[in-house]
């Protein structure tokens, strides 16, 4: 899995780059097939804004955003959007599977 994190109108400390890689290497327990995660952390009209892009298999990408007065509020509020979209996304697939053999109850004999 492929972690990127850019900034725009701003620089990253090392403490926040941290912070985010510790949050997104948590992702994988919601979604096994992750390709990529693209973080972009953006000071905007001195409002920090988050936004999260992740590539997973069977062609899914998931997007999220958050605005908040703090940046690291703002990865939170974020990672959470995320973490549900992937736990939904999961969620459907399973559905889809039939039930094991062994709960289909028993046909009775018609004799």
């Amino acid at each position: 899995m492929n972690i990127v994190i850019e900034a725009r109108h701003m620089e990253v400390t090392d403490s926040l780059r941290q912070y985010v890689e510790s949050k997104a290497e948590k992702l994988p327990k919601y979604y096994d097939n992750l390709h990529s995660i693209e973080i972009t952390l953006d000071m905007e009209a001195d409002q920090p804004m988050t936004e999260i892009l992740v590539h997973a298999g069977r062609k899914s990408t998931f997007v999220a955003s958050a605005r908040n007065e703090d940046m690291y509020a703002c990865v939170d509020q974020c990672m959470h959007k995320i973490a549900e979209q992937l736990r939904r996304h999961k969620d459907r697939i399973r559905g889809h599977h039939a039930p094991p053999r062994s709960s289909v109850a028993e046909a009775p004999d018609l004799q």
